[in-house]
């Protein structure tokens, strides 16, 4: 079985025909000898979004119990982990219904994280607060922050083209422009096509410069997904780190 994994990689490429039909549309090219991505990534940074929550104070959590949200979703998680095991290859409705509700729990946890703290900070509840030291604030500010990357990057990587499976078929259109599909690049990359790590990478240059680096959003979600990035970062950062580094001076 190895060995004609390694044959098929080394393969002459061949543009698989639905390919060609969807690079009409605006798809990248994807060709025959490309396999499904790798789960491993995907599930690292899902479980590393479940697992920060649980260092969230009580206070700015939407349900106290800090076991329960996590909880349900690392079930949800081990299901998606049954269905593609180590590639993601097979697609079904109902598992990309369950993903995308397993992201939406995520998002919806750190949205309420961050406007509970930013309330709580600028409205001055006293009683909600005065066992949040600096530090603890510094905390919440980074555990938002990498949340807030993290969902992001799960948003793109679901997102775009459609998803991964309508990206290795090459169908649909593209979302954002990444450098190696462009000029020069597109040459030197003929079989190239995102995957997780360059979301996440597209992710954390957006939470930390506040607007597009190398690569840019086409569509109006994805320019839209990359603003509402960039604003709570800047919020995280702006209002809950920088009252903590008041209170620590």
């Amino acid at each position: 079985m190895a060995g004609s994994g390694w044959r098929r990689r080394l393969r002459p490429t061949e543009v698989v025909g639905a390919t060609v039909e969807g690079v009409g549309k605006g798809a990248n090219l994807v060709y025959g000898t490309v396999v499904g991505e790798s789960r491993v990534p995907l599930t690292l940074a899902v479980a590393a979004a479940i697992a920060l929550q649980l260092l969230l104070p009580r206070s700015i959590k939407l349900i106290h119990e800090p076991w329960l949200l996590p909880s349900l979703q690392g079930a949800v998680l081990v299901a998606l982990i049954a269905s593609n095991p180590f590639k993601i290859q097979r697609e079904s409705p109902r598992v990309r219904a369950l993903g995308l509700a397993l992201l939406g729990a995520i998002a919806f946890n750190d949205i309420v994280g961050i406007v509970r703290m930013v309330d709580l900070l600028l409205n001055g509840h006293d009683a909600s607060i005065k066992d949040l030291s600096g530090t603890d604030l510094i905390r919440v500010a980074v555990v938002l922050w990498l949340t807030n990357i993290l969902v992001f990057a799960l948003a793109f990587f679901e997102l775009d083209q459609g998803g991964p499976f309508k990206r290795r078929v090459g169908e649909g259109r593209a979302d954002f422009q990444f450098p190696q599909q462009t000029g020069d690049l597109a040459e030197k990359w003929p079989n190239w096509r995102p995957t997780f790590v360059d979301y996440l990478y597209l992710s954390f240059t957006n939470s930390t410069s506040f607007s597009p680096t190398d690569t840019m959003p086409l569509s109006h979600w994805a320019k839209m997904a990359m603003m509402s990035e960039g604003a709570s970062a800047l919020v995280t950062i702006g209002v809950i780190a920088a009252r903590a580094v008041n209170i620590l001076h």
